[in-house]
Parts: C-alpha cells; sequence; structure tokens
C-alpha cells in the first residue's frame, strides 16, 4: 500500500528549535518525530511512501534514505516553493496511482491507517479523514458529520461556545486516485481551504471517522512537551532511545545513550536527556526535554524547559518555566533565563531572547 507523508512545513511555531533543523527531525523520545510515522505506517503495510520535503529536507533524506532500514521504500517530491497541502500532494500524483493515505509527518500518533483505510472501502469513499476528539476546539479545525458519518461542515478553530463539534481534523486522510480531478496543477492549493469544502459542497463520499487512538499536533513548544509527557506516563508507544530511570522520589528519566548525569542531579516529574549530555552536582531539572550533547553546570535549575543540542549552560543558572534555548547557546554562569523566554543564538554566538 502506498502513502504519502506531508514533511515540508518550515515549523515556526517550535522556533528557536527549527532554526536548522525542519520540525519532522525534532527529537521525540531521542529519536526524530517522523521516524515514529515512518515505522507507524511499515507497521500498518504501507510499505511504498512519499514525502515532500522543503525546510531543510536534505536532513530528512540523509537521515531515512531510500527507507530500506524501516522496511520501507522511501521517494522524495523537493518542493523548491511551498505548494500547500494538496498542491503537494498533486505533484505526487505519478506515485499515487491506487487507494492510498495521507499523514503528517509532524504529528505523534498511533492511529490504525490500515483500519481508516478499509472503513473508506466499505462506505465507497472518494475521502476520508480521520477525527480525534479534542477540548480545545479553538486551537483545531473541527468538522460536522451526519449520522452516517458524511462529512457536513467545517469551523476553522471555533471558540468554544460557538463551536458545532469536538471532532478535530487530524490531517491523516484515505484518499481514491480521483481526488486529483479536484486538486489543480502547478499551483498552491489546501485541502482544508479548498478541496474540502468543495468535496461537501457537491455532495461527494467524503466521510470522517473518529478515532480514540493518541493523537498529539505536536505544532508548538507547550504541545512538543506534552507529547514527551504523554510517552514517559506510557499513553504513547515509541521507540525511545535510551534507558528509562525511574527515580525514587517519583519522577522518570529517559537517558539517552552515553549521556552522563551526576548522582547529586535532583529529578522531578516526566524529563529527556538526550545522547551525550553531561549534567553536574546539584542540578536540579523538572519535566524538561533536553537534546543531545547538552552541558549543565552544577547548582543549575531547570523547570518546564527545552534545550536544544549542545547547549553549554554555566553554573548556578536557572531557566525558568517555559525558556526554550536553540541549539548550541551558551550561558555563563549565573544566568537568569526568565519565564516563556525564547533564546536564540545568531551566527556571531551572541544570544538574543523573545519573552
Amino acid at each position: 500500500m502506498k502513502a504519502m507523508i506531508m514533511a515540508a512545513g518550515v515549523g515556526s511555531r517550535l522556533m528557536p528549535l527549527t532554526i536548522n533543523v525542519p520540525k519532522p527531525m525534532v527529537p521525540m523520545a531521542n529519536q526524530p518525530l517522523m521516524e515514529n510515522t515512518v515505522r507507524l505506517m511499515a507497521k500498518q503495510g504501507f510499505n511504498e511512501l512519499i514525502a515532500n520535503l522543503h525546510y531543510h529536507g536534505d536532513k530528512i533524506q540523509d537521515y531515512f534514505g531510500d527507507g530500506s532500514r524501516f522496511g520501507v521504500d522511501i521517494a522524495y517530491s523537493p518542493e523548491e516553493e511551498l505548494w500547500g497541502t494538496a498542491g503537494g500532494v498533486k505533484r505526487c500524483q505519478w506515485f499515487l496511482n491506487e487507494t492510498f493515505a495521507v499523514v503528517s509527518g509532524d504529528a505523534l500518533t498511533d492511529i490504525d491507517a490500515a483500519a481508516l483505510l478499509v472503513q473508506h472501502k466499505a462506505r465507497g469513499a472518494l475521502a476520508t479523514i480521520a477525527l480525534k476528539e479534542v477540548d480545545d476546539v479553538e486551537h483545531f479545525g473541527v468538522v460536522v458529520t451526519g449520522e452516517d458519518g458524511r462529512i457536513e461542515r467545517f469551523q476553522e478553530k471555533p471558540r468554544p461556545e460557538e463551536a458545532l463539534s469536538h471532532l478535530a481534523n487530524t490531517g491523516i486522510y484515505i484518499f481514491e486516485p480521483e481526488i486529483f480531478n479536484y486538486i489543480p496543477a502547478h499551483q498552491f492549493y489546501d485541502f482544508g481551504k479548498q478541496v474540502f469544502p468543495q468535496l461537501v459542497k457537491m455532495g461527494a463520499p467524503f466521510y470522517g471517522v473518529a478515532v480514540d487512538n493518541y493523537w498529539c499536533d505536536v505544532g508548538s513548544l507547550n504541545t512538543y512537551r506534552q507529547a514527551h509527557l504523554d510517552i514517559l506516563k506510557g499513553l504513547m508507544q515509541v521507540t525511545a532511545s535510551g534507558k528509562r530511570l525511574e527515580m525514587n522520589n517519583g519522577a522518570t528519566v529517559l537517558l539517552g545513550p552515553g549521556a552522563v548525569v551526576s548522582d547529586k542531579v535532583n529529578f522531578k516529574g516526566k524529563n529527556v536527556i538526550g545522547p551525550g549530555c553531561r549534567i553536574e552536582d546539584h542540578v536540579d531539572i523538572e519535566n524538561s526535554v533536553l537534546w543531545d550533547n547538552c552541558i549543565i553546570g552544577a547548582g543549575t535549575v531547570i523547570c518546564e524547559a527545552v534545550l536544544g543540542s549542545s547547549c553549554r549552560i554555566g553554573p548556578e543558572s536557572t531557566l525558568s518555566q517555559g525558556a526554550v534555548l536553540a541549539s548550541d547557546c551558551e550561558l555563563s554562569s549565573k544566568s537568569m533565563i526568565p519565564k516563556g523566554a525564547r533564546v536564540f543564538c545568531s551566527h556571531s554566538g551572541d544570544l538574543q531572547a523573545e519573552i
């Protein structure tokens, strides 16, 4: 079976983590986020994949190669300019010549696309969307369906009091090749804003299927941290890299290969420490994610923060709740990073913070 992985996005809401890393390649439990998607599709029998590429697309292609080490064949569709969700799929029409799935390369999920395909076929559908019930409707496009599952209407990020549904569009689709008849060639085109409203208007066999599986749109720094918490709580199973440690105080740590942590470090909550990190004495770390090769000086406090690769944090520094550091940031001793700050590192090595 064939599937397309949408992997061309810039990931602007994850800045500064995505300055030099495409969103599908941000670490998730010490493995690239998109790796979970590739392994999931392979497990479900989708062994012929194509991914569209744009922002730092070479890093995606270099990592996944031809897909053989994941048990799939992967082709690529580079986009020098973005073509939109539907436009990007249209460019892969030559490859997607049978019933196919479209999945996001930057969401964390265990949704069963193969089961979705079975329901799609049983209904004789042209298009089928996997839907997930959410509480915070204002962050999602929600979908209204009839009793038979046929899609009747869309609402884009409605206010809670105005929401007609709590079923969010997950960005996971099953299409028949005839969908290409509704996507013009050689132009930017969007599923949510253009293709789907047209299908509803014309009364096409267009269905939504509510799923109970885990799904997290890793579209913001908050959801990025939340996805890690969910993994360590056991709500989502992924192929993690490292050793899981359970502390006497109830804290959980995923310790990446080669990481060295002093026995005088105090962990609280759920934490991920990347490969090759070194954490010195009397460091407090709570509900935080550190990418690979970070060095944390003695006496530092890190609370609900995310650090990119190869950060150097001087002794007795404080990274307050929600702080995010780009890769290669270096902080002097006793540095204070305020709550919610995003710290960027310029080419000259200077640090710039957005608060």
